[in-house]
């Protein structure tokens, strides 16, 4: 065993960082290609030794080793300075298991499948706007798609000025002009200027500032009806607010306001572009191979008009199609930080207290031991054989595992069913479509431009579209 650091670049940490920043994908390939599956970077903002595995083995130590000796948390430098000191991303220890074992029920069974008429009806309408012939970037109506579904299905709200406003600002903070200045900002606290609106740290201030009035007035309206008891046996109220609102811990006691607040804020951020940008993703690679959407489409077809949401979230060809979409650019690079809290070994390395490990989701993606052939877009693999949740960990693993990964690939699943069935759409461009890094996370780089080509009707026959 040893105790040394594993190998990495001996750049300086300013270098180190800036490629990271600016092509992390190309970046980690180099580090693999020279350094192996375990390897050291120093990048900011922590710039102390940061361990990237991505051998299976590794990566089921860290997802099973007890969080007392290695866990991540605001320490590890999770979290963000939009979510909040309350957010599941920043919690840890006693404090992070209470607010995980009371949110976890929320997206699960029953509950999760109540939400299916909602988002079918939400992409109906973004789709119905759609016109024959336009050529248009897929991951806008996508991002739309997602949007509505969170302020529907997450915030319960209707249609209206609070509902537009909280749309407009989170847009204002979700998709800046800027992004690699906000990635900037996020990772380096001394950018953190605030110099009036103008200055784009002061902007950012604004525009968090009256999210949280909205968000804050939208909690106290709820308290308000539920001590009038006026909404607290409606059974329209299936939204995950009003459920979080409901739920009681072993003490009795509810979220406070502080904590309704920043949970809401990481299901906004972790559900919002990264289910828009994996449906961008999937709907290029459907349609860049007319083999997969053709099997798709008969699939689809066979459930008839009208079919269930947890039929179509059970059809095993679209479930490899999505498997395969998020193996190939996992839309989070990498898992969250462990920061290691006593000395441990994994790897056959000794990390000593202080040591920040990561999980690297897409290089354990592109292994060729695990996925032969791993440029190659391929959903049969996951009808072939089944992968461990360290092999295929699109939404990281442990007790750090997305408490909303079965929600998201309900919504996924449900929205290309729908657009599917009832749209021919086809590429506009040729070229591939490469990613890009969208802040802290991976983005289609272009958006998908796809052109409509007409409406399918039930059953029609692929090579019958609409002209």
């Amino acid at each position: 065993m040893s105790n040394k650091l594993p190998a990495g670049p001996q750049t300086h940490p300013w270098i180190q960082t800036y490629q990271w920043v600016k092509n992390p994908l190309g970046y980690m390939e180099e580090c693999a290609k020279k350094y192996g599956d375990t390897f050291t970077l120093r990048v900011g903002p922590l710039f102390k030794p940061q361990v990237l595995i991505s051998h299976p083995q590794g990566i089921q130590q860290i997802f099973t080793t007890d969080p007392k000796h290695l866990d991540s948390g605001a320490p590890a430098g999770a979290g963000a300075p939009l979510l909040g000191p309350n957010s599941l991303l920043s919690l840890e220890g006693k404090t992070h298991q209470r607010q995980r074992k009371l949110l976890t029920p929320q997206f699960h069974g029953e509950r999760m499948l109540t939400y299916g008429e909602l988002i079918n009806d939400i992409t109906k309408e973004e789709t119905s706007q759609w016109q024959i012939g336009e050529v248009f970037p897929v991951l806008s109506s996508m991002q739309e798609i997602s949007f509505q579904v969170i302020l529907k299905a997450v915030f319960g709200l209707k249609d209206g000025e609070r509902c537009e406003k909280l749309k407009e600002n989170l847009i204002g903070i979700l998709n800046p002009k800027r992004p690699l200045l906000r990635v900037a900002m996020i990772m380096f606290p001394f950018l953190r200027k605030d110099l009036g609106t103008w200055s784009p740290w002061g902007r950012y201030l604004q525009l968090r500032q009256q999210l949280d009035e909205l968000i804050y007035a939208e909690i106290q309206e709820r308290r308000c009806l539920r001590r009038a008891e006026l909404s607290q046996l409606d059974p329209s109220r299936t939204d995950i607010l009003s459920l979080m609102m409901a739920i009681r811990d072993e003490a009795g006691e509810p979220m406070t306001d502080i904590e309704l607040r920043d949970e809401l804020m990481t299901l906004l951020v972790a559900g919002h572009e990264t289910t828009a940008s994996s449906l961008a993703f999937a709907l290029y690679w459907i349609h860049s191979q007319p083999g997969i959407y053709e099997k798709l489409l008969a699939e689809l077809d066979s459930l008839g008009e009208n079919p269930d949401p947890n039929a179509i979230f059970k059809l095993p060809y679209l479930n490899a199609v999505c498997s395969e979409t998020l193996r190939f650019y996992p839309v989070a690079m990498v898992g969250l930080n462990r920061l290691v809290k006593s000395p441990l070994e994994i790897s056959g390395y000794k990390f000593e207290t202080g040591t920040i490990v990561i999980p690297c989701i897409y290089l354990t993606h592109h292994r060729e031991d695990l996925y032969p052939d791993p440029q190659k877009f391929k959903p049969e693999r996951f009808l072939e054989r089944q992968f461990t949740p360290y092999e295929f960990l699109p939404f990281g693993g442990g007790n750090r595992r997305c408490i909303g990964m079965a929600f998201a690939l309900f919504e996924m699943k449900l929205v290309l069913a729908n657009v599917l069935s009832n749209w021919h759409l086809e590429l506009a461009e040729t070229e591939p479509v490469k990613p890009i890094r969208k802040g802290l996370l991976l983005g289609p780089d272009g958006g998908v431009n796809m052109i409509v080509k007409g409406k399918r009707l039930q059953n029609q026959p692929v090579l019958e579209k609409a002209r």
